[in-house]
């Protein structure tokens, strides 16, 4: 079967290298991938949000199953634009419908979700500019640190922890007055702060069964000992040494039956992936968030420790025959490490000239910014976040030695990647 993949990160790059592994494969095409994907099949030269130029590629393509990586298409609507559309109403679509997807378009729905299906999560109210006051008194009723979550999506951007009273009205204001992050902050979610340990879930569903992946947890912090601003990802690593039976037996029964119940009793057709953001609070897991598809890089870590046939295991769920089969997991460790542009998550340059990856050995290179000079066919930079190496071990420490030996074999100008991912694990 023909097989589109939407998306150019490290996380489509890490299910471009799965599904090629499948037998049932004839062709993969990605839209628009990058240099990485290249090697792995077509890349299209067409946005995730086109949904015309989509379609059009799918009929030219005879294309049998769509993929969707990010979230924005998915909030957009990519699925329902296939399932109005007679044409390419028969191609199954990897990925919820647009009211599904609303569990990570809108923080708000999303958290009215939790509360209605009792889904352990932090306390929160939600306010707009005519409530603006009312969320003032609301943050005096808290202790700091405070928590503010733009409505919408803002790139991986629109959550703000204030260390104090003063700095959470501050960014209160430039959210809601001054549309910080524009249509996404129209509406600002208030919650109180977890104290706890992060980390993230993931499963498979057919809108009926489920199916739970490997587990990872992320660094988003640029700096090391997590400190400095927030970006998409600076690393992974699985599995998560906290997150043993008694817990996950916890994750299951309190998080993902209430949500996967929820979904039937509020009649959400939702067939994809779903990422739950957890927070372990003295041994309890809460819920801070839920995506619609899978983490970046939490990805890179998790795939390759998943055995299965991944074709396989997308065709179950698009024809509700996921609860037929079983996950096989490696039990060994995956550390994924990021390699970065200088300046990012600011402002960074591209078109950096990137060397080294025929030296790497015993790891696995998913690229995320980068594309191929079409003049020089050298790999270049093209992204704040550039590649991602993820290697396997028997032990955690193990994983990250490998992958930090081959990230020092790679280089390209203003590269850098923190050096303590998994530190406060091993």
């Amino acid at each position: 079967m023909n097989i589109l993949l939407l998306g150019s990160g490290g996380r489509e790059h890490a299910l471009a290298w799965k599904l090629v592994q499948s037998h049932l494969l004839s062709h993969l095409y990605i839209a628009p991938g990058n240099a990485g994907t290249s090697s792995l099949g077509t890349n299209l030269d067409i946005s995730v949000n086109d949904f015309q130029a989509i379609k059009s590629a799918v009929l030219k393509y005879n294309i049998n199953m769509v993929i969707v990586g990010p979230e924005d298409p998915l909030v957009a609507g990519i699925h329902d634009f296939f399932l109005a559309n007679p044409g390419i109403r028969s191609i199954p679509v990897i990925g919820p419908v647009r009211n599904a997807a609303m569990l990570e378009g809108s923080k708000d729905f999303a958290k009215k979700f939790m509360i209605l299906h009792r889904i352990p999560t932090a306390k929160y109210m939600t306010f707009d500019l005519s409530t603006f006051e009312q969320g003032v008194a609301y943050l005096k009723t808290l202790q700091p640190p405070y928590v503010l979550k733009a409505d919408g999506l803002a790139a991986g951007k629109g959550v703000i922890i204030c260390k104090t009273f003063g700095e959470a009205v501050d960014e209160f204001n430039a959210m809601l007055l001054n549309a910080r992050f524009a249509e996404a902050s129209r509406k600002v979610v208030v919650e109180e702060f977890l104290h706890g340990t992060e980390l993230s879930v993931f499963i498979l569903t057919d809108g009926i069964s489920y199916k739970i992946l490997p587990e990872a947890k992320d660094y988003k912090k640029i700096g090391e000992g997590d400190t400095g601003l927030n970006t998409g990802g600076m690393g992974s690593v699985s599995p998560v040494p906290f997150a043993d039976r008694s817990f996950m037996d916890k994750v299951e029964s309190r998080i993902i039956q209430r949500t996967i119940s929820g979904l039937k009793t509020d009649n959400i057709d939702y067939r994809g992936f779903i990422f739950f953001g957890l927070m372990n609070v003295h041994g309890d897991p809460y819920l801070i968030e839920y995506n619609c598809r899978l983490g970046d890089p939490e990805t890179e870590s998790i795939i390759p420790r998943l055995q299965n046939d991944l074709v396989k295991l997308l065709l179950a769920t698009t024809q509700q025959r996921l609860g037929d089969e079983t996950i096989t997991v490696d039990p060994r460790y995956a550390a994924t490490v990021m390699m970065v542009s200088a300046g990012y998550p600011g402002s960074y340059e591209k078109g950096k000239i990137l060397t080294g990856e025929a030296l790497i050995t015993d790891t696995l290179v998913f690229h995320s910014g980068t594309r191929i000079n079409s003049e020089t066919r050298q790999t270049e930079t093209n992204g704040g976040r550039v590649l991602a190496l993820t290697s396997l071990g028997n032990s955690l420490h193990d994983a990250l030695s490998k992958s930090y030996e081959n990230a020092d074999k790679i280089d390209f100008e203003g590269k850098y990647f923190r050096r303590d991912i998994g530190f406060d694990l091993e």
